[in-house]
Formats: structure tokens, sequence, C-alpha cells
């Protein structure tokens, strides 16, 4: 039970320190993000295992509805991280290194923009994503933990000033959920304050 309470507590903690960090950020973000969708851009995200699921879960909160009570038309939003054709022919024919870029360069438009998530901030792939989607005027943002080579790179950053994984995660689970309404709120909810 120890163990458990004391997972908890952690968390509890360090939200705070993560609000102070990165709620700026985020508010950039969801700024972003709805300004690529009033302009008629799309979004791109990506990340590795768990943060493969979370870029899953994030672009469905767009192209479905983030609020269960809004009905609103679906925003353009992929994970490049569920075409297994794609990604595998690219890490077996050449590098996993570029399984993200290479979609990047395929789909994405100047305007549009690009959301990595990584936990660690030094996935090759997701730096890799990172630095063509600047080549190529995509806006870029990425959720990751404090001082990584990715958020040097990015035009947005949220940090998470943690170094355990699980935490990190949950951080970017509370994080871009925040978007997500805020993204709605500015697109569909007139009233809503900024």
């Amino acid at each position: 039970m120890a163990e458990i309470s004391s997972r908890f507590q952690e968390l509890v903690d360090l939200i705070p320190q993560f609000e102070k960090r990165s709620k700026n950020a985020i508010k950039e973000a969801s700024i972003c993000i709805a300004e690529a969708f009033e302009n008629g851009n799309k979004i791109l995200i990506c990340g590795n295992g768990g943060s493969a699921a979370d870029s899953q879960h994030f672009a469905a909160e767009f192209v479905n509805a983030f609020s269960r009570d809004l009905d609103r038309k679906a925003l353009p939003a992929l994970a490049l991280t569920t075409d297994t054709s794609i990604l595998t022919s690219i890490a077996n024919d050449f590098d996993y290194n570029n399984v993200f870029s290479r979609q990047v360069a395929a789909y994405g438009n100047p305007g549009d923009v690009l959301i990595a998530l990584t936990t660690s901030g030094e996935s090759e792939n997701c730096i890799n994503a990172v630095k063509i989607a600047n080549a190529l005027f995509l806006r870029s943002i990425v959720f990751s933990k404090e001082s990584t080579r990715i958020g040097s790179l990015a035009e947005i950053s949220i940090e998470v000033p943690s170094n355990s994984t699980q935490h990190i995660q949950e951080c970017h689970l509370l994080a871009y959920h925040v978007v997500a309404e805020l993204v709605e709120d500015r697109l569909f909810r007139k009233d809503a304050k900024a």
C-alpha cells in the first residue's frame, strides 16, 4: 500500500510544478493548433511506445470531439503511428529513425502543425520529424521533459520537470486534454474566455 500511496503522491507533487513550468506553453500550443484549423491546415502527431498511443488518443480528440456535449465538425488530425505498412517499410528498407520524418515530408504542408510526444526528448525519429517540419514551414510543438534536444528545435515545448517516464506521460495526457478543450473553446464556444 505504501508504494501505491507513494506513486500517487509523486504525481500530486509534480502537477503544480508542471503547471508553473508549462502553463504558458500549453496556452501557446492551443492557439497554434486552433489557428491551423482556422486556416484550413491539419495536425500531424507522432511518438513511440506509450507516446504512440497518446498520439492516436490526441488525434481522436480532434477528429471526433473532446467535449461530449459539443456537436461540432471534425478537425483534421493524423497520428503518424498507425499505418503499419508505411512504418515497417521505412524501418525495414531504410531507417527506423525516418519513420515519422518521411511521413511529414509526404503529408505536411506549410501552416500544418507537427506535434511530437517523447518522454526522453531524445527519440531520433521524433527529432528528425521536427527537423523536416521546420524545413517545410510547418509549426512544431513537442511534449517532453525539461532541457531536451527536441525541445530546443521546436517552436513550442511543453516540458515536464521530472525524469520519471510514467509521470511525464501522465502529465502529457493532462496537458493535451487541456489543449483539446482550449481549442474547442476557441473554435466552437464563441462565449468562452481566451
